[in-house]
């Protein structure tokens, strides 16, 4: 098979060169990729080649807590007084804005938006819960974020009246505004339902919060009448509305010291899917490798203490269970906490059950053995989430990480699809377009009730809620391009399914209803270059031209059917 080089060439010669081996391939008819072959135990055939797109592996950054607008409000200007300078290429293409849509000064709430600093940058966090957030559309309006989401008074971080309007600009956010310039973003993502991390981790990988029951996390019994789930039914199975641990997890309930209910989910996940299809996958979380190890008794628990230090000094765990959502399905959890058995094993099944420290995936990627479908979560420290985290810690995590991606003999065929889990309650202008309601007088307002459509029947899955920032890095992203495709969490996971064909997920998943990614890529003109940013200050540090291996674009479209 062959590997992209690194080359110092012209663009120019570069592209001929892409363009004579797209049009070879396509003559040839090839688009699956290489013939199956055995995976990491020898026992099932390995799909993971054979793809409907040249895509061979996605990786998918989920950070936390961002509307659009708390990043991309005034997105391509900055106001250049603080932190790194941004200047926008003069062809960059119109996004929905808080400028362009006139909120920036025109504003229905008791505070106009205003800009963050860099030196503002850990900020408290705001309230986004279910119902909070729906309080804050009120109704579509947009108009009460300051009563319903705002928090703006903490320890050791920012808070002022009116914090929950405010946004940062390219100053602050400098690398992502680099690669939304040098690669593709949307200005029309959706968080899938209104909600906090866990509903948004398990729309990502199921398109589906329903199916959630909780038990008492030391005797494994069912707990019918618990609040770690909305409207249960009489065995005890509703919707995951907030952030409950997972049940399949040593590390949950502050590793099994507190005496919150626990919650596990019926149905199938992507990683499910992927394994039937024989397709290498994983999730790599910062701080899963324990701290104490699982000491192989009945009744003992594995201990995930470690800490990372964020800009303000403060030294939150690196582990958080809720953010694991492959640990509430028992199918793909890895309880325990246990080690890949070797770095060839990784994305296969063994003892780690998919389920990984972040040190797996730079381990992976050095040895030349990177997953189909990758899942990166940060530390908490380097998530994003306000209140433990916030944007420049984050820009560290995802430059480093998308650098080496960038640097790795995988580059040609990768696509990193940066995204987001919930909005935080953040303010962000356009109002939502609910198509999935709900009715339940316990936490829904009229923005859900309104809506009489509940796929399969299910209460609490009311959504989308507020935008999110989406970004795609890749050789075969379109070059600063805003894509105003309606999408939300869900549509990540229709990706993988329709590039790895495996099928859908079944039982009203999300899947089905959500919008394709295919306007952020341009399958035509693959760019030949890495675009590397410096870690601390985001700004672009070099551009290495390449020679990729093109396999030949799409036929008949790339968003086939699995």
């Amino acid at each position: 098979m062959f590997r992209p080089s690194r080359l110092r060439r012209s663009p120019i010669a570069l592209a001929g060169v892409a363009l004579a081996g797209a049009a070879a391939l396509a003559g040839a008819g090839i688009l699956a990729g290489a013939p199956a072959s055995a995976n990491a135990g020898g026992s099932h055939a390995d799909h993971s080649d054979q793809t409907a797109t040249p895509i061979k592996h996605l990786v998918v950054i989920f950070d936390e807590n961002v509307s659009f607008d708390h990043y991309f409000g005034t997105y391509p200007n900055a106001a250049n007084t603080d932190g790194t300078p941004f200047t926008a290429a003069a062809n960059t293409p119109k996004a929905d804005t808080l400028t362009t849509s006139g909120t920036l000064t025109n504003n229905p709430n008791l505070y106009a938006p205003k800009r963050l600093a860099s030196s503002q940058a850990v900020t408290c966090d705001q309230n986004h819960s279910y119902a909070a957030e729906q309080a804050a559309v009120d109704g579509g309006k947009m108009d009460l974020f300051v009563q319903k989401t705002e928090s703006d008074t903490c320890t050791g971080a920012y808070g002022a009246p009116g914090l929950v309007m405010d946004y940062y600009d390219g100053n602050t956010v400098t690398g992502l505004w680099n690669y939304a310039q040098n690669y593709a973003m949307s200005d029309n993502s959706w968080d899938t339902t209104f909600g906090p991390s866990t509903p948004g981790a398990l729309n990502l990988i199921s398109g589906q919060t329903h199916g959630g029951t909780a038990y008492d996390a030391k005797t494994g019994a069912v707990l019918t009448t618990s609040t770690a789930v909305q409207s249960a039914n009489a065995q005890g199975v509703g919707t995951v509305i907030g952030d409950p641990d997972p049940a399949y997890d040593d590390c949950s309930d502050n590793d099994h010291t507190s005496s919150s209910a626990v919650v596990g989910m019926s149905g199938k996940n992507v990683g499910d899917l992927l394994n039937a299809r024989g397709v290498s996958w994983g999730w790599f979380q910062g701080g899963f490798t324990p701290t104490t190890a699982w000491n192989g008794q009945a009744g003992s628990y594995a201990k995930c203490d470690a800490t990372t230090a964020n800009i303000a000094g403060a030294t939150p765990k690196d582990y958080s269970p809720h953010h694991s959502p492959f640990q509430y399905y028992k199918s793909t959890s890895n309880p325990h906490h246990l080690p890949p058995t070797s770095v060839k094993a990784i994305g296969h099944t063994d003892q780690a059950n998919h389920q990984y420290d972040l040190t797996s995936f730079d381990a992976a990627l050095k040895a030349d053995n990177l997953p189909a479908v990758s899942f990166l979560k940060a530390p908490e420290a380097q998530d994003g989430h306000a209140g433990y985290s916030d944007p420049i810690d984050e820009q560290k995590f995802l430059v480093n990480e998308i650098n080496a991606i960038q640097k790795s003999d995988s580059w040609s065929s990768t696509a990193v699809v940066v995204a987001y889990d919930d909005s935080d309650g953040w303010y962000d202008h356009v109002a939502p377009k609910v198509t999935n309601g709900s009715d339940d007088p316990a936490v829904d307002s009229t923005v859900c009730t309104s809506v009489k459509h509940a796929a399969g029947g299910y209460a609490d899955r009311c959504g989308p809620s507020q935008r999110l920032p989406l970004l795609v890095v890749s050789p075969w992203a379109a070059q600063n391009r805003v894509d105003h495709t309606a999408t939300d969490q869900a549509s990540i996971l229709r990706f993988i399914e329709g590039n790895w064909r495996t099928g859908r997920i079944g039982d009203a998943s999300f899947d089905t209803s959500s919008g394709s990614l295919g306007g952020l890529f341009d399958w035509w003109h693959p760019q030949q270059r890495e675009v590397l940013l410096d870690p601390a200050s985001g700004a672009v540090s070099s551009v290495v031209p390449t020679r990729p291996h093109w396999p030949a674009p799409p036929r008949g479209g790339w968003d086939v059917q699995p």
